[in-house]
């Protein structure tokens, strides 16, 4: 593959210099008990939330802290031993930091590359409500980013209004069902319709589904009995410092 030039965002950007470092949360397969993939969250360096570090991206320095989450999230996992599994790893991405997607994805491609980590490994995360711009720019980095070999995932798929229409137009490899959608579903007949629906069509589609923000046993098994079967939330792990999480004890399912 021809490797292109850096484009004038890339060049121009300023580096994004607050320090911050990485948490993990597995997204587990609840068939198997398996680490499918562990999602980067950002933390400061005191182990603070994403927050204290979230707030300071301004439009001026937006580029550098995505390229720079990249660049963290891929060093801390692989410094973790993500490379002693099959796990993949998830990073939540800015649509509005990608000026040219070839070129704003050389960094990525050479952290990979240097740390040892396939690219097939990686999946790439955005927020249906996250600003992005034109839908035909987004397309473009999604088809750039699956000829490289990552996967895309539309996260807290449900919390907007564009989900299906975002979910039609840009095909993603996985959508993660926001955590409201999941929040008592094992008592509540309108939620899972609605995740039913979503599952059936996420299976005719031959797209990845996950649920996000499982804190019971209960909400785990209604959600594999409605076909989601890769989860993540309290119920299987708290998010590690650092370090890759352990699942917790009697959490995997029956």
């Amino acid at each position: 593959m021809k490797i292109q030039k850096i484009c004038g965002g890339c060049r121009d950007g300023t580096e994004f210099d607050i320090p911050f470092t990485m948490a993990f949360q597995p997204i587990v397969d609840s068939m198997t008990g398996r680490v499918f993939a562990h999602e980067a969250l950002v933390r400061g360096l005191d182990g603070s939330g994403a927050q204290a570090v979230l707030s300071r991206v301004t439009d001026a320095n937006r580029y550098a802290f995505d390229q720079a989450c990249r660049v963290k999230a891929i060093e801390v996992a692989m410094a973790a031993g993500l490379m002693d599994s099959d796990a993949r790893l998830s990073i939540n991405f800015l649509p509005n930091a990608v000026y040219s997607p070839m070129a704003c994805i050389q960094l990525t491609l050479q952290t990979a590359r240097t740390c040892g980590m396939p690219t097939d490994r990686l999946i790439f995360e955005f927020t249906e409500n996250e600003q992005m711009g034109s839908p035909e720019h987004v397309t473009s980095i999604i088809q750039s980013y699956k000829q490289v070999g990552f996967s895309v995932a539309i996260d807290d798929f449900g919390a907007g209004h564009s989900g299906l229409d975002m979910f039609a137009r840009f095909a993603p490899d996985e959508i993660k069902l926001d955590m409201e959608l999941i929040r008592g579903i094992d008592g509540d007949p309108r939620r899972q319709a609605i995740v039913r629906a979503i599952s059936s069509m996420c299976a005719e589609l031959d797209t990845l589904l996950v649920g996000e923000g499982v804190e019971t046993a209960s909400e785990a098994r209604a959600l594999r009995a409605l076909g989601v079967r890769y989860q993540q939330g309290y119920w299987y792990a708290r998010p590690a410092f650092e370090e890759l999480p352990r699942l917790t004890s009697g959490s995997v399912l029956a």
